[in-house]
Formats: C-alpha cells, structure tokens, sequence
C-alpha cells in the first residue's frame, strides 16, 4: 500500500483527505519517516511514550484494516518503537489485537507486571488459547486416536476390527487363482474396546525468548493430549534450569503462566530429566521443541538422545512450532540429531496432529520440504 499526504503531497500532487487520511496518519505513526504530525527527518515514534496516545492509535488501526494487518502493525510497534512496557497497563491490553506473537510479548513481561495488570493479561492469553483450542483439537484427537487405534493391532481381532488391507496384503501367498480370492490363515486388526493408556508422550519444550510461539502452541496441544485417557502426556519446560509442569495440564494458560520466557539453553540437563520419566520406552514418544542452541554439554546431550532411540523410544526434534516458517537454529547440532536417525526440523501446528500419528505408529515422518 503506498499513501501520501504530506503538506506537499509528497510530489503527488494530490492531498490525502477523510478515511485516506486517517489511514495515512496511523501508518506515518509507525512507519513514516517524519511521525504522524511532526516534522523530524528521524525514524518515527509519532505514537509518543503515553499509554492514552497508543490506545488511540490502536483503536486507529482496528477501525481501519483487518485483523491480520493489525496484528502485524502491533507486532513493529512493539519492535520499532519499544512499546513492551506499555503492555504492563491494563488499558493497552484492552485495545490491543491478541494473537499468539502478543501472548509470548506478555509471557515475556510476565515477571515485570503489576499486579493491577495481571487478571488482563491472563483474560487476554485465555481468549488466544481457546480460539487455538477450538482450531486445533478435534483434529488432534481424531488423528491420534486413528493411529492409537492402528498401533495396537492384535492377532484374534473380531470382524469388525480387522484391518483388511494389512490382512489382504499379508495372505497374498494364500491367492486361489481359479476362485479369485484369497484365504486368509492370519487376521491382523486391531482393538478399538481398549481404553487403557496406550502411549507416554513427553513434550520438551525449550523456553527461551525465541522460542516464544512455539511454547504457546506447544502449551495447548500438551493440553489436549492430555485430555485423551490413552495417552499419558508430560510436558517438561527448561531454559538452564528444567520444570514439570504436568501438574497444570488441565489449564493450558497456567501452563503458559508457569514458563519464564528468556535465559540460556541447557538442552542435556532437559533430556536428562526427560530420560528419567521414561518406563515404557517401546510405547514412549519424546518430543524436543528446541532451536538446538545448546549451552549445555553438546555431546553428553547426542549421547542421551542415541540412548533413547537405541531404547526404543520414538524421538522427534522440531526446531519451531509456529506458522512463522523456516527458524534460525544451529544447524551443527540438527546435522547430528539427523546422523542419528532424529532429524531436526520446524512445523506448523496444522501438521502436528500428524508429526504425532506417525511417530505413535512408529511410521515414518511426514518432514515437510521447508529447511
């Protein structure tokens, strides 16, 4: 979008008038390169340093483009500007468009904010996670459970639970060619009855600034699988320091409200902790969200990594969760995660559900062509 409206039209020599105006005025706050009424040649900072004038200008924003915009305009002003502190009054988060970019600014401001601030800012992160619930869920568990259910197959299924292509596919010896047909000797199905808990999912999540996004979509998906009886979920956070917070499961915003995003990176002391829940390793499913900088002992960490593959355990490294594409990571550390078998790469939450069903049938992972 390219707009004027300068006093000398900016060499146009047509004058921005009405809803033109307006619009040309909230975008010169952010953008222009002389602030929305001053005459500076310096970058911009026409919203000023008060919390009244920004509400203003949000409100602006809102009435005059749509959401996907104003979010984006939010998430330069708070880069271009240092608008963070802002944040941390209850007016702003009013006016502000939540998204999963504003949730991890908040966590971020988590211990700064006043106390007077932090029932909003909780309201507000609530209204993202639930959105991203309702998005997200009912295809998480219907994925996951399909692929419970073809990963318990058993040997005396009843009718209704053979799996016929895999029984078909695996009687082929048994082809009658004069009635056309194949005898099966061996039924493979598998039990769709059973509700005990069928697969351990550990989710590790790295929680340092960058890693902001993927801690929130990281939170709720742990949240949902929680809330499937046959699989057991644990959800480890860690920066140089690691904490369980399993015990909040059933709340993803307590979730999000117990990480502290920043710090540095011990992922080995992380995968340490998560080596040590594991009891069924031929049933377990590690997940390490984690843009591989480690601070840590690097070969100490590869070590633990080979040991649980070598266990059985199905292990995936996801550089990002996020819809913010190709991630900066150390790509030394994902070549060797990769030399063992665990290659690292980032993911959408549109493809997690099935990032997770692959691995629960122990099947290969559907590794999108973006790194």
């Amino acid at each position: 979008m390219v707009l004027g409206g300068e006093p000398g039209a900016e060499g146009t020599g047509h004058a921005l008038t009405g809803r033109d105006a307006a619009m040309d005025g909230a975008l010169a706050a952010l953008y222009g390169s002389t602030g929305a009424r001053g005459t500076s040649k310096d970058r911009a900072a026409g919203l000023g340093a008060s919390a009244p004038g920004v509400a203003r200008w949000l409100g602006d924003i809102r009435t005059y483009f749509p959401s996907s915009v104003v979010q984006v305009m939010q998430r330069d002003a708070i880069d271009r500007l240092g608008l963070s502190a802002l944040l941390l009054e209850p007016e702003m988060l009013e006016a502000v468009e939540a998204d999963v970019h504003l949730v991890g600014t908040l966590l971020s401001l988590n211990k700064a904010m006043p106390e007077t601030t932090k029932e909003t800012a909780r309201a507000v992160v609530r209204k993202v996670v639930e959105d991203l619930e309702k998005r997200l869920a009912t295809r998480t568990r219907a994925t996951l459970t399909g692929a419970l259910d073809r990963s318990a197959r058993i040997s005396r299924p009843r009718h209704r639970d053979i799996d016929w292509d895999r029984t078909i596919r695996a009687n082929l010896k048994n082809y009658l060619p004069e009635y056309d047909t194949v005898v099966p000797d061996r039924l493979i199905g598998y039990g769709r009855a059973d509700r005990s808990v069928k697969k351990d999912v550990i989710l590790c999540i790295d929680q340092s600034g960058s890693m902001a996004a993927s801690v929130v979509y990281a939170s709720v998906f742990g949240a949902v699988l929680a809330s499937m009886r046959s699989i057991a979920t644990r959800l480890v956070v860690f920066d140089t320091a690691v904490v369980d917070l399993t015990d909040q499961l059933d709340d993803p915003v307590d979730v999000l409200f117990g990480t502290q995003l920043g710090g540095g990176t011990d992922i080995n002391r992380a995968l340490a902790y998560c080596q040590a829940q594991i009891t069924r390793p031929a049933d377990t499913v590690v997940v390490l969200i984690s843009d591989l900088y480690e601070g840590g002992i690097r070969d100490e960490m590869l070590k633990r990594v080979a040991a649980m593959k070598a266990s059985g355990v199905q292990f995936v490294a996801l550089l990002a969760l996020s819809d913010k594409g190709a991630p900066a990571y150390d790509h030394e550390h994902a070549a060797a995660l990769a030399a063992l078998g665990a290659p690292a790469f980032a993911c959408t939450p549109d493809l997690f559900p099935d990032i997770m069903a692959a691995a629960v049938e122990k099947r290969a992972l559907p590794i999108p062509d973006t790194l």
